[in-house]
């Protein structure tokens, strides 16, 4: 009998605390709303021409935060920011493609690389994802394998790759608690196993929520846009300062990129 209580009991706390997370995240939803809309400013172009000779080809993929919304100006998109960064180390023209998409979950990246043109063949992808996964509760098992699929299919086309791991969703502040503490959690857990992916497929790791993380939770007013949910210029200004050194090493230009986080500047 007792036996019996006692799992009706932990029945009944699941069923609450599902109803409870539920809830939370149709809040969460209607505070974040869709203030920038869907359409990301097109940075697509040859960035820093004034360095003459061929382009360098840059390939950005991934859901909105590779597709650089909440930019107010296309400079200031994760694409064009890592292009101005690659091109000014290089002393070259970078020529930037971004067919990354809002919205995007890992196994969109399959979709994205196939609207890539006949001949294409980037030097370098930036992939950044997962974000969408989390809060579609995609297994990160199933999440992975469409990483790992996108990577292999880029090392075909003869483009190293960069990989921005999930971001720390507990920097959301409009989101509740405990819904917000579960979304951290499970934000790590896909990020440090997009990692190990990602080293075992041959491309360049980066932890988005070790470099950057920080940054978002003490500096929410300025490292994040209008919906406080997507990064602002200055938000993606950092997150491009952490992506630049692995995309130059991913193409041999350094010997080692700085594991630690970005640091501050004034």
């Amino acid at each position: 009998m007792a036996v019996l209580a006692a799992a009706l009991a932990a029945a009944v706390a699941s069923a609450v605390t599902v109803e409870l997370l539920r809830r939370q995240a149709a809040l969460a939803r209607r505070r974040i709303g869709k203030a920038l809309g869907e359409e990301p400013l097109a940075a697509d172009r040859v960035w820093r021409k004034k360095y003459g000779g061929e382009p360098l080809d840059l390939l950005v993929v991934g859901d909105s935060v590779a597709a650089g919304l909440g930019a107010d100006r296309r400079k200031d998109t994760l694409g064009a920011r890592i292009a101005r960064g690659v091109a000014t180390a290089l002393h070259r023209p970078v020529r930037l493609r971004v067919a990354a998409v809002v919205g995007s979950e890992t196994a969109a990246l399959a979709a994205q690389l196939d609207t890539l043109p006949d001949g294409y063949r980037p030097d370098v992808t930036v992939v950044v994802v997962g974000g969408n996964d989390v809060t579609h509760r995609v297994p990160t098992a199933v999440s992975v394998r469409h990483l790992v699929e996108a990577l292999d299919r880029l090392h075909g086309l003869g483009s190293v790759a960069v990989v921005g791991t999930c971001p720390d969703l507990g920097a959301l502040r409009p989101v509740p608690q405990p819904l917000r503490a579960l979304g951290a959690r499970a934000s790590r857990q896909l990020a440090a196993a997009q990692a190990v992916a990602a080293r075992a497929a041959g491309a360049h790791p980066v932890s988005l929520a070790e470099v950057v993380g920080t940054f978002f939770v003490d500096h929410p007013e300025e490292a994040f846009s209008l919906d406080r949910f997507h990064p602002s210029a200055l938000g993606y200004r950092r997150t491009a300062q952490a992506l630049v050194p692995s995309v130059l090493r991913a193409l041999d230009e350094v010997d080692e990129a700085p594991p630690g986080p970005v640091p501050e500047r004034p």
